[in-house]
C-alpha cells in the first residue's frame, strides 16, 4: 500500500464514529452511516474488522488496517469513543387498565388479553363453530377456538352459551358469545393470565353477593298501585231521640271533613290505620358491593360521574345512591354490556 493510500485511509476514519461496547470490542459506522462494522483491537498487532477491505487486504499484508480499526487506535488513547447503551428488551404485561375488581375479585376484559396477546406475538384466531343453537339442543352454541402465535404454538379451548348464561341483551348473539368465550378462554392460556374474563360470566349474581329479596317485597316492589276506591257520601242517620218519626234531611259535607281523598291517603302513608305502621314494607337499598361493582364498571368504561347519575335518572327515576337492590342490579347488567 502506498503512503498516499494510507494517508487517505488514515484521513476518512478521523470522520468515524466509534462506540465501545467493552475492553476489546468496538462498533464503527460507515462513511454513509447507515450500518456499524465491528472491531476487535486487543493491541497494535492484535485486530480484526468485519468490513470487506480489512478481509480483502490482510490476505496480502499481515499489518493491513482498514479504516475502521485506524479509527479505534485514534480514539481509544484520546477517550474520543462513546460507551455502547444496552436497552432492555420490552416485556410483555397486562395494562391494570384492563383488570376489573369486584367483590374483592380480579377479572380481565377480552381487549386486555388480545392486547397482552399482540405484545407477546399472536399470528391469527381460528374459530370453529361445534354446535348450532337450535330448540332441540335448548339453544346451546358451542364454538372451538384455536389462537396460534409467531413462534409456532398453537393454543385451543372451547365456549359456550346459552340464554340461561347470558344477559338478555345478547341472548339472540349465542354464536358470537359463544366465539368471544371460546377466544378469550385461549388467549388466557397464551398470556398465561389465570383471572377469568369478564364476558365468560353470564350474570353479575354469581359473583356479587348480594341478598335476595323476600316474597313479599319483590311482590310489593312489582305489583301496580292499586286504585283507590272513591269514598262513599255519607248517609244521613236518623235522629231516634227528637223524632223517630220525623224523615231525617242528608247532612251536607262541610270543609272540616276530612276528603275521601285525604282518608285514602293517610291509610297508605300510616297515619290512618290507628297504628301509625306502614302497611307497605322497604324495599333494600343499593349495598356497598353493588355501589363499588357500579362504580369500578363505570370508570373502566369511562363513563363519568354526570353521566352515570343520569343514566340512572333516566332508567329508574333516582340517582345511584337512592337505586334499589334490584335497579342496582339492573344498572350493573347494563354496565356489563356497554361497549
Amino acid at each position: 500500500m502506498t503512503t498516499v493510500e494510507l494517508q487517505k485511509r488514515s484521513e476518512k476514519s478521523q470522520n468515524l464514529r466509534v462506540i465501545q461496547v467493552d475492553e476489546t470490542w468496538f462498533y464503527v459506522e460507515s462513511d454513509e452511516q447507515k450500518i456499524c462494522y465491528k472491531v476487535c483491537y486487543a493491541a497494535e498487532d492484535q485486530y480484526s474488522c468485519t468490513c470487506g477491505d480489512f478481509a480483502r487486504g490482510i490476505k496480502n499484508d499481515q499489518n493491513f488496517k482498514c479504516k475502521h480499526v485506524l479509527a479505534v487506535m485514534s480514539c481509544v488513547p484520546n477517550g474520543d469513543q462513546e460507551k455502547a447503551q444496552f436497552l432492555e428488551r420490552r416485556k410483555p404485561k397486562l395494562d391494570e387498565r384492563f383488570i376489573t375488581t369486584i367483590e374483592n375479585k380480579d377479572f380481565v376484559l377480552y381487549a386486555g388479553l388480545l392486547d397482552l396477546a399482540h405484545q407477546k406475538g399472536i399470528l391469527k384466531i381460528d374459530v370453529d363453530p361445534i354446535q348450532l343453537p337450535s330448540a332441540d339442543n335448548d339453544h346451546m352454541a358451542i364454538c372451538k377456538a384455536h389462537v396460534i402465535s409467531k413462534s409456532g404454538e398453537v393454543f385451543s379451548d372451547v365456549g359456550d352459551a346459552t340464554p340461561q348464561n347470558c344477559h338478555p341483551r345478547v341472548a339472540k348473539h349465542l354464536l358470537r358469545m359463544a366465539s368471544t368465550r371460546a377466544i378469550a378462554r385461549a388467549l388466557r392460556s397464551m398470556t398465561n393470565v389465570g383471572m377469568t374474563a369478564l364476558e365468560e360470566i353470564g350474570d353479575f349474581g354469581d359473583i356479587i353477593d348480594v341478598k335476595q329479596e323476600d316474597r313479599s317485597t319483590r311482590k310489593v316492589a312489582q305489583a301496580a298501585p292499586k286504585k283507590i276506591a272513591r269514598a262513599k257520601e255519607t248517609k244521613s242517620i236518623p235522629d231516634k231521640q227528637d223524632n223517630p218519626d220525623k224523615k231525617q234531611e242528608p247532612v251536607a259535607q262541610t270543609s272540616q271533613e276530612t276528603p275521601p281523598q285525604t282518608q285514602a291517603a293517610a291509610r297508605i302513608d300510616g297515619n290512618g290505620n290507628g297504628r301509625g305502621k306502614s302497611k307497605q314494607e322497604t324495599v333494600p337499598k343499593i349495598s356497598s358491593a353493588q355501589a363499588n361493582a357500579i362504580a369500578n364498571l363505570s370508570r373502566r368504561r369511562g363513563i363519568s360521574v354526570e353521566e352515570l347519575e343520569k343514566m340512572s335518572v333516566d332508567a329508574y327515576g333516582v340517582k345511584v345512591e337512592h337505586l334499589s337492590q334490584k335497579d342496582a342490579s339492573g344498572l350493573i347488567r347494563t354496565l356489563q354490556q356497554s361497549s
